[in-house]
């Protein structure tokens, strides 16, 4: 339609845009933020991942084509390797212990033998409401390979040898999995206190009238219950563990020596601290891919969409 037919169709009292194109102008907004802040971003990272970008050439327009050289690079260094497995090891310990604490607090804030647990769940996430640059930083503080260090404290109580924390490999990727698992526990504890308050009580009475203990009940009751809902949980906070930037950054740069360089500490050291820019995008969109078919795979093997397409 011509801007005369539109001008005389308003003049003539007839609506301009037709009802059912309504929906549509109601989604344009959304879906050009999603196509400024998201897409673009996205399409333009993976544009440098093929070129020489580097500071004086970005957003000039003076990088070069270099094709998959980043990527066989990247793929080809030994380092990439390390960071790789030891972001993958990173994901596997701290998903366990946030598991397992989640676990933890959520049966005793459901307990009924527990009081004040209204108060005991208000203080539980407390942790969330905190900037999480200010938490790493006083976790970094405890784990202070110096005398005061809080922990080293401790140990002295225990009449134990101080520990060089950040100063040790495994010592400094322990600290990782504390903080961590500090930082993303009450998200665990709030997903597994909903869920075992769905745990029908019929179930647990009748398992004790068949003589089922606590720990019977846990496993053959408590457990296959709140199955998906923690699986779920858990691929979310692996998914936030595998992009961890923060804590290794913060404590040590992925110290000592770059043995605990998470993938995207690494990426970033590429690419700011290296200056290439190009091989520090295709770091990237590897971890993006990395991170998508992990989560992929999981949902499918864990069947947390069933019944998606039927609703």
């Amino acid at each position: 339609m011509s801007v005369v037919e539109r001008v005389a169709e308003q003049a003539a009292g007839n609506p301009v845009v037709n009802k059912d194109d309504l929906p549509l102008l109601l989604v344009l907004p959304g879906l050009f933020v999603f196509l400024a802040f998201m897409l673009f971003p996205v399409l333009y990272l993976v544009y440098l991942s093929f070129t020489n970008a580097e500071p004086a050439t970005l957003f000039q327009g003076e990088e070069q084509w270099v094709g998959i050289a980043n990527y066989i690079r990247i793929l080809s260094d030994g380092q990439f390797w390390n960071s790789m497995g030891v972001t993958w090891l990173f994901v596997a310990t701290s998903v366990a212990l946030k598991v397992l604490v989640g676990l933890a607090v959520g049966l005793v804030v459901t307990g009924k033998r527990v009081r004040g647990k209204r108060f005991m769940r208000a203080l539980i996430i407390i942790p969330l409401g905190l900037p999480g640059i200010f938490t790493i930083t006083i976790w970094r503080g405890i784990f202070s390979s110096a005398e005061f260090g809080l922990m080293n404290q401790f140990l002295r109580m225990a009449n134990l040898s101080s520990v060089a924390w950040l100063s040790e490999r495994w010592m400094a990727f322990l600290a990782y999995n504390v903080t961590e698992a500090w930082l993303a526990y009450p998200f665990m504890v709030i997903i597994t206190v909903s869920a075992l308050q769905d745990v029908p009580e019929e179930l647990h009475e009748a398992a004790m009238i068949d003589g089922a203990g606590f720990f019977s009940r846990f496993l053959h009751v408590t457990l296959p219950s709140i199955k998906r809902p923690v699986l779920f949980a858990s691929i979310l906070t692996a998914a936030a563990s595998f992009q961890q930037f923060l804590i290794p950054y913060v404590f040590n740069q992925g110290g000592p020596s770059r043995t605990n360089e998470l993938l995207i500490v690494y990426g970033f050291r590429e690419a700011f601290r290296f200056q290439k820019y190009g091989e520090g995008a295709a770091i990237m969109i590897i971890a993006v891919l990395v991170i998508g078919a992990f989560m992929m795979l999981n949902v499918w093997k864990g069947r947390l969409a069933e019944g998606v397409e039927d609703a």
